[in-house]
């Protein structure tokens, strides 16, 4: 089955991560997309967060990372997946998915979601945490991808 696993990754966490290595195992394809949110002003730039992604999931077989504007049910259309794959840290994440997949669901019948937990340890890591710890210069070895806190660092220290 074709799954598709959205995002801002603004910045990619190794929470991130740890999902697409999880989804992929499960299912045939799976399409990391990339979300432009014109309602929404980024930290990184779309192509910075696109490199993170891909440098990420270079490794994974079966996932292919792109990007996306618009309705999620039309990428899942286009790209012929029957499958959205959605991390949840806790309560409130539930919460809100849970009402995007129905959504999801009313628009393309058929559609299904999926909840994956958050592993061990990473419950607490978001990307908007990333971004704090970076701007104190902390160390966010813990938090994202080797590749991607470099990144990260000079976004917030080499500008």
């Amino acid at each position: 089955m074709k799954a598709i696993f959205p995002g801002s990754f603004d910045p990619i966490t190794l929470g991130h991560l740890d999902l697409i290595r999880r989804a992929a195992a499960i299912c045939d394809e799976l399409f990391v997309a990339v979300l432009i949110n014109p309602d929404k002003e980024s930290v990184f730039p779309l192509q910075e967060r696109l490199d993170m992604v891909k440098s990420a999931c270079g490794g994974f077989p079966g996932v292919q990372v792109l990007t996306f504007t618009g309705l999620l049910v039309d990428l899942a259309r286009e790209l012929g997946a029957g499958l959205i794959v959605r991390g949840v840290r806790g309560g409130n994440d539930l919460e809100n998915e849970t009402a995007m997949a129905w959504a999801n669901t009313a628009m393309l019948p058929g559609l299904e979601t999926i909840f994956l937990p958050a592993s061990n340890g990473l419950g607490g890591v978001s990307s908007s945490l990333v971004r704090q710890i970076a701007r104190f210069g902390g160390d966010l070895s813990a938090f994202v991808p080797a590749g991607a806190a470099e990144m990260v660092r000079a976004r917030f220290h080499d500008t």
